[in-house]
């Protein structure tokens, strides 16, 4: 009895809620949601409870249809095809969008963050918000900012315990001029390529290595083709959540009220599923048998040292305002 009067109970709540849906204007629609991850990585969990939340909040009224691994394109295709309004929405790292608004070009700018939390402070606050207000006139909407975490470089030849052993090395990095400089300036051969050409290109040798968090390179199964894990936390990646200003442009008040609460639910939920999973990719990699160094204090200032005239050189092309602007608020976040 108890189970057929909640049986009941759920059924009632989702036709006041189908009901509700269609008092406030609330259409039926099929949103496409495109990324490059793989189901289990926090990137794609945080794609799901969205999905689940905006399912809920319209009374199933409005559809969020996963794409996940890249199967749409790589991270600059998608972007396109959410101004050209045949993708609806995406999330990825917030420093591709640099080639939009050059701003966001900062959020890749190495050793920017020490902790995640001051990266919280940057993107939830003025700063982050600025951006976003930005991206309407490419036709693109920033709904939040998700977390992809610190990158750390992985390779099939050899253990990387300072920065010499970096020389050489073919890297895939993404499409962005930052990464193309850090690299090169490393004297490695720095690759940019779309995410879904990576695997294959490591498997056949193609390219030597290539830096993601943790949480990546276990769902997307790198170890199998890269022996070497050097921590590294070189760049920490905020990820901007978007939707297509076409799209947008369409919704009613309620409408854009489910998408933006919604938005707000699954980012807390997708960042503690972060942190939290990235201890334990770690683990998981080293039981796998990837071969795990860790530079010295003293090598990680060599490291600093090296790719500082990169970060002269795109604080110059960003501006040093907006530069400034970033460590005031990060200087906040570090005051005692």
């Amino acid at each position: 009895m108890k189970a057929l009067t909640r049986t009941l109970c759920i059924g009632i709540a989702a036709l006041l809620s189908a009901a509700a849906a269609v008092a406030q204007d609330i259409k039926e629609r099929s949103i496409k949601f495109a990324f490059q991850n793989q189901k289990g990585h926090p990137q794609a969990e945080g794609a799901q409870k969205f999905a689940d939340l905006v399912a809920q909040k319209s009374g199933n009224r409005i559809q969020v249809r996963l794409f996940a691994g890249g199967t749409l394109g790589g991270d600059v295709q998608t972007v396109s095809a959410l101004q050209g309004g045949t993708v609806e929405m995406t999330v990825l790292n917030a420093g591709i969008l640099s080639s939009q608004v050059k701003d966001f070009a900062v959020f890749d700018f190495p050793f920017l963050f020490a902790t995640p939390q001051e990266a919280d402070a940057v993107v939830d606050g003025p700063f982050g918000k600025a951006l976003f207000d930005k991206l309407a006139e490419k036709n693109l909407i920033g709904l939040a900012y998700w977390e992809l975490g610190f990158r750390n470089l992985t390779n099939s030849k050899r253990p990387i315990n300072k920065v010499e052993d970096i020389a050489g090395l073919k890297i895939r990095v993404i499409q962005s001029p930052i990464y193309i400089d850090m690299f090169n300036a490393l004297a490695a051969n720095a690759t940019p390529m779309p995410f879904p050409e990576l695997y294959p290109a490591l498997e056949q040798k193609a390219v030597d290595g290539q830096e993601n968090p943790f949480t990546l390179i276990r769902s997307s199964k790198l170890y199998e083709v890269q022996a070497h894990l050097a921590v590294t936390r070189h760049v920490y990646n905020p990820q901007a959540v978007l939707v297509s200003k076409k799209l947008w442009d369409q919704l009613s008040p309620a409408e854009k009220k489910i998408i933006d609460d919604s938005a707000d639910e699954a980012t807390k939920y997708q960042r503690e599923l972060s942190r939290k999973q990235s201890d334990e990719a770690l683990a998981e990699l080293k039981k796998v048998g990837m071969q795990v160094t860790e530079f010295s204090p003293a090598e990680m200032q060599r490291l600093r040292e090296k790719v500082q005239p990169v970060i002269d050189k795109h604080t110059a092309s960003v501006g040093a305002d907006v530069v400034k602007q970033v460590q005031a608020e990060i200087a906040k976040v570090r005051k005692p």
